[in-house]
């Protein structure tokens, strides 16, 4: 079992590469409660924190997420996306781009902090994207504000990788 390294600009948080995950409880649009420790091993999970619901580069990667959604479940992977946006905007936000994987609500940015997931320029929440096993483990972490499609290109790549260690 290998572990895999940072890639683009890590950020300077607590979650590192190797570490178990740490669990949250968070609201989706639809007024469900969702627990990490809910896919703990049953699937791997993509754990995406990004800024703000409709936003052009937040859009750009959540319809990038939607457009390879089949590629994510095909490789045994949930994708969740984090933001301090309210329930009710995630769920406009879903519909309007028809997005299929879960949006949760982190509103006073406590499970950002937990994570460490850094702010941009020191204003901009970051932007970064967490590759979780079905165990629980941190595989992936990948950092960037201005590449947000590279955030699919990462993910898609470590699950390959981990499909072929078995």
């Amino acid at each position: 079992m290998s572990i895999f390294g940072n890639a683009g600009s890590p950020p300077r948080g607590r979650v590192r590469v190797g570490d178990s995950a740490p669990d949250f409880a968070l609201p989706t649009g639809d007024g469900r409660t969702v627990r990490l420790s809910d896919y703990r091993g049953k699937q791997n999970v993509v754990l995406y924190f990004y800024p703000k619901d409709n936003t052009p580069g937040c859009t750009t990667e959540a319809c990038a997420f939607r457009d390879a959604y089949e590629v994510f479940k095909e490789a045994g992977a949930e994708v969740i996306g984090v933001s301090s946006d309210p329930p009710a905007s995630h769920r406009d936000f879903a519909q309007r781009y028809r997005l299929p994987f879960i949006l949760l609500s982190d509103s006073d940015g406590a499970v950002r902090r937990l994570y460490g997931v850094p702010r941009t320029f020191g204003l901009l929440p970051g932007r970064v994207t967490y590759v979780i096993d079905r165990q629980g483990v941190v595989r992936h972490i990948f950092s960037s504000q201005f590449a947000p499609q590279k955030h699919i290109e990462e993910a898609l790549a470590v699950l390959r990788r981990l499909d072929q260690e078995g």
